[in-house]
Order: structure tokens, then sequence, then C-alpha cells
């Protein structure tokens, strides 16, 4: 059986949905009384035209009954039948199964060739292991664009206006993110006007927890990504991440606290200690929140009926700089001021 081009798989993955929108014909389909001697013939001819991995055993409706694996014939007696040798609990792809329900399935059992069947069974189609791990790279690499708002269906050909349609809302959801980020800050105008040296440490707390916030995000996605997060299995996530940014947040922290207290004392702060202190407990919950966010964020995406990959870094960036700079700030305004 060829193998599709590169370029076909991207046109299928983007228009396709099911198992049945990827498979080919089936070739290499016998009756379970052949015999091996019979069906070895006729794979004399099929192979010259077709790559040809297991047969496959059906009844005259086409009902799929087993296959039969290279080894096992020959290994057989030439005039033993199909229906001694064959395997009889076949693995099989449903005609109607989501794509990505067939990518998991696939990326479990490593099989070369997936037979396809419809509601009754019968075979319609064969779908070839690598061509479904083609699909799967695609959807993968597809994400690193959606979480910024490149839709994975645009392409280097995409025409300037759909690209425009694709990317653009969510840069305006962008925008307004930003603005509640930055209205934090504004909150605390006085607190800043008061204490210069805090303006220094803001990019460095957002930028501690925003990497915090995407590690998280980045596990949350890939375990929906490749089937790895089950049904029940969200709240373990949760706590794991929120652990995770406490523990990374702590670590981190010391060292933002000693950097803040050895800055404020060569700026001849009296406080100095008591910088440190602020910079490192801000930084300790500000990490735990961003864990938190990276973990819950998507996850309510895919509640709500939203591909999380498509706005998940947005609202995550947006919550990782409204706890680190308005934590940091609150805790400046009560113990320093």
């Amino acid at each position: 059986m060829p193998v599709q081009p590169a370029a076909d798989s991207v046109k299928i993955a983007a228009r396709n949905e099911t198992a049945g929108d990827l498979m080919s014909p089936p070739v290499g389909v016998f009756g379970p009384q052949m015999t091996v001697a019979e069906t070895v013939e006729q794979l004399r001819e099929l192979t010259r035209a077709a790559f040809i991995t297991y047969c496959y055993v059906t009844d005259p409706a086409g009902k799929l009954l087993g296959l039969v694996v290279m080894r096992d014939m020959l290994l057989a007696r030439p005039e033993a039948r199909l229906e001694e040798i064959m395997l009889r609990d076949v693995f099989a792809l449903p005609e109607t199964m989501p794509l990505a329900d067939a990518l998991k399935e696939a990326l479990v059992r490593h099989f070369p060739v997936y037979p396809v069947v419809d509601g009754h069974g019968v075979l319609k189609g064969l779908i070839r292991g690598e061509r479904l791990f083609a699909e799967r790279a695609i959807e993968i690499s597809a994400q690193a664009g959606a979480m910024v708002g490149v839709e994975k269906e645009e392409r280097l050909s995409t025409p300037l206006k759909r690209s425009l349609l694709l990317r653009h809302p969510w840069l305006q959801v962008n925008l307004v993110t930003a603005f509640v980020a930055a209205a934090v800050v504004g909150v605390f105008e006085d607190t800043l006007a008061q204490l210069v040296i805090l303006a220094v440490f803001l990019p460095v707390m957002a930028g501690q927890s925003g990497n915090t916030g995407c590690q998280a995000l980045a596990v949350a996605l890939r375990g929906m990504t490749l089937g790895d997060l089950k049904p029940g299995t969200e709240r373990a996530l949760v706590m794991k991440e929120g652990m995770l940014g406490f523990f990374n947040g702590l670590f981190v922290g010391i060292s933002a606290g000693l950097g803040m207290f050895v800055y404020a004392t060569m700026q001849g702060e009296a406080n100095a200690w008591l910088m440190g202190l602020v910079a490192l407990t801000a930084m300790v919950a500000s990490c735990v929140i961003s864990g938190l966010a990276g973990a819950l964020i998507p996850l309510t995406l895919k509640r709500l009926g939203a591909d999380p990959a498509t706005a998940s870094s947005i609202f995550l960036t947006t919550a990782s700089d409204v706890a680190s700079m308005g934590i940091f700030l609150s805790l400046a305004t009560v113990l320093l001021l």
C-alpha cells in the first residue's frame, strides 16, 4: 500500500475528523475456507501492486472475522485453512471514530496497520500506523501556533485576509487582558512612587510566575493531547502543580529575596531585610497561583467546550501578571508603608 506524501497528510489533518476519512481500500482480504497455499498464490500477485502486512479474513458479507500474521502463514501447513491459523480477537477502528480518539488508540498499541469497520463489523478499509502517527505529529505541532492565536488551519499558503481573521481576534482579547494587568499596577501607583525600587523587581516577579504557569500548562496540554489525562485524574494534576509551584517559588524566592536585600542595601533603604521578605513571600504565593492556573485554565476551557490550546496562554499570562504584581505590591504597601 503506497504511503501518502507528507503534503497530503497536512491537507488531511486540516479537513478530516474521523478514522473513516483516513482509510484506504482494504487489500489482502480472503475467505476463511481458503488454504494457506491458495492464499500465498494470490499474494504473489497482490504484493506487486500493494504493501500487505496482514491477511484479513472475512465472511461472505464482508464482516471481519480475524487476521493472519505472515509469520504464522509461513509456518503453517500448505493445506491448512485460514480460519485455523487466524487471530480472532482483532482490534479494529470504528469507521465513525473521531480522529483524535483514533490517534490515541494508535499511540497505545503501535500496530503497523489498523482495520476500519462499520457499525456491523464489516471491513471498510485500512489505515497504516505511520499515517496515524503523522497525523499525531501534525496535531501536536499545531498547538504551538494555536496557543498564541495562530489556528492550526493556517498554512504558509493561507491568504492574507484569512490569516488576519484567524489571528486578530485573539490579539484583541490579549489587549484587554493586558489592560487588566496594567490596572493592577495603577492601583499601587502611590506605593511605586514612594518605593521606586519595587519597579525594578516587577518584571522578575512576572517572569518567574509566568514561567511556572507555562510549565504547568505544557504538562496539562500534553496530557490532553496524548490521552494521559484520564477522567478523574484532574484533581491530582492540579494538586501536583500547586505543590510544584510552592517549592519552585520557595527556592526561586530565596534567591529573589536575597537579591532584593542586597539591592535595597546598596540603595540605602532602611528596611532592606523586610523588602527581601516581601519578595520571597510574593514569589512563593504567585508561583503557587500560576501553577494552579496553568492546570486549571485548560481544564476549564475543555469543560466549557473550547479548545484549550487556543486561548490558554492568553488567560494564563493575565493570571500570572495579576497574581505576581498584585501580591508583591500589596505586601509592600502593607508592610513597608
